[in-house]
């Protein structure tokens, strides 16, 4: 992954050697010193040395993005998002210690994987202490976040000079959040509780989560950069709270939920968003930033209704222990190869600055033109309308500081290379592949190497 080689020059300083090579066992009569002979000779020798200095001018080191972007984009964080099993893979590792400075885990960190994916009923109880009170609590599980973040720990110990930092993802979402928690004692057939003691579990979650992994005491602690705290609680219907009936043939009884939100249903307003912004400032280092995440949200409707609620979240701002605190917007950046426009990309980032300062490009990847197959034959020309969308954002992202005062502090791309993307699979969840289209949205093919939209992103001056 480091260098690129051109092989001509290669091949033809091998032909030339197997000739001398060659030359060197023949006989004395086919050996004798004659002026022909040195001439030949010299002649391989100047062409032995032009194949040299050629091969060493077309090898060139392919630039790391962590060296590119933040330069360009004044001290950006680059990164990229990983599962648990791609970190396994040491082509995606290469890539992300070579190219990143940032990683998001897709799933590890969320509220399913960290109750151990134990979806349909609840993993076990265990009593804990929250603001004087003993309460019955569920049982947590962070190996699988923890066997991440120890290799990314052990990369950072060995190299001081190059660090991968983390963003935590995500403390309060509708989807992925098992429909027991929402329950009395933790059961999915029982009645919901009520507002008072959903913000007890709230408040009990966000601590501990933020506490094990940013406190004090946590062997983590300076790994995390920032944390999503509320990720897509506004509706692209109605551009509002999203709702418990999104979706009317989504059953509030699944075990966990795509569209519909069992968070609305127990409080029926924004309280919960409040809060966990509140909690989130009461539990995290002053260090740690705090977002609030969301896709579509370059769209009309949907962007006046994120508004309205960083809003809402800036009005209730505080000291630590009574307010709210929020860093910046993260706008996912699921996009197509034609939508969003230059112009909407630079509106929607400016009005969400506007509100909380900051912005972050935090699931960035491409979905397919229409035409696309997935051939072949169709690769190439997918690859070039690749790299003109993504010139086409870069440059608007890096013209917001310079036209209109935005300040874009970081770049997350979702995924690495091409086939493991989320968008490889059929999926109805915000910003998915509904078409079970092949896609390839990211910077790295399968062969792990870079892509023409790479040189986008990678570059020197």
């Amino acid at each position: 992954m480091k260098k690129v080689y051109i092989l001509t020059a290669t091949l033809i300083l091998q032909t030339i050697l197997t000739a001398c090579s060659a030359a060197d066992t023949r006989g004395p009569a086919a050996t004798a010193d004659t002026s022909a002979e040195k001439a030949e000779a010299e002649q391989i020798r100047e062409e032995k040395a032009e194949v040299k200095e050629e091969e060493t001018m077309n090898t060139t080191e392919i630039p790391a993005l962590r060296d590119c972007v933040p330069v360009e984009m004044e001290g950006a964080l680059i990164g990229c998002e990983v599962t648990y099993d791609e970190l396994k893979d040491p082509g995606v590792f290469d890539i992300l210690t070579t190219h990143f400075n940032a990683v998001t885990f897709g799933n590890e960190l969320k509220p399913d994987c960290l109750f151990g994916y134990r979806n349909s009923a609840c993993p076990g109880t265990v009593e804990d202490t929250l603001n004087g009170e003993t309460i019955l609590v569920p049982k947590l599980n962070f190996t699988r976040a923890e066997e991440m973040l120890d290799k990314i720990y052990a990369y950072n110990a060995q190299n001081p000079d190059r660090q991968i930092r983390v963003r935590g993802h995500v403390l309060v979402w509708h989807s992925q959040t098992p429909e027991w928690f929402f329950h009395e004692d933790y059961i999915k057939s029982k009645d919901y509780v009520d507002p008072e003691t959903m913000n007890k579990r709230l408040e009990w979650y966000i601590k501990t989560v933020l506490e094990h992994f940013t406190g004090p005491d946590s062997k983590y602690k300076d790994m995390f950069y920032g944390w999503d705290v509320v990720n897509e609680a506004i509706s692209d219907s109605s551009g509002k709270l999203r709702t418990d009936a999104e979706k009317a043939e989504e059953k509030l009884t699944n075990d966990t939920h795509g569209s519909n939100s069992s968070w609305y249903h127990v409080y029926g307003s924004n309280e919960f968003i409040i809060n966990a912004f509140r909690y989130a400032n009461k539990y995290a280092p002053d260090s740690l930033e705090l977002y609030y995440n969301d896709y579509n949200e370059t769209d009309l409707k949907k962007r006046n209704g994120i508004i309205e609620l960083l809003k809402e979240i800036k009005e209730n701002e505080g000291p630590k222990g009574e307010g709210t605190r929020i860093t910046a917007m993260g706008m996912q950046g699921h996009y197509h190869m034609d939508q969003p426009s230059a112009n909407e990309v630079q509106v929607s980032a400016e009005a969400y600055a506007d509100v909380v300062g900051a912005v972050q490009l935090t699931e960035l990847d491409i979905r397919a033109s229409a035409e696309y197959d997935g051939s072949e034959e169709m690769k190439e020309a997918e690859n070039e309308k690749l790299r003109k969308r993504y010139n086409m954002l870069y440059y608007t992202l890096t013209s917001l500081k310079k036209v209109s005062g935005v300040n874009v502090t970081g770049i997350t791309f979702w995924g690495t290379v091409d086939h493991y993307s989320w968008l490889q699979t059929f999926s109805e969840v915000g910003g998915g592949n509904t078409k079970n289209q092949p896609q390839m949205p990211l910077l790295f093919d399968e062969n792990y190497e870079p892509k023409p939209a790479f040189y986008v992103f990678a570059k020197t001056s």
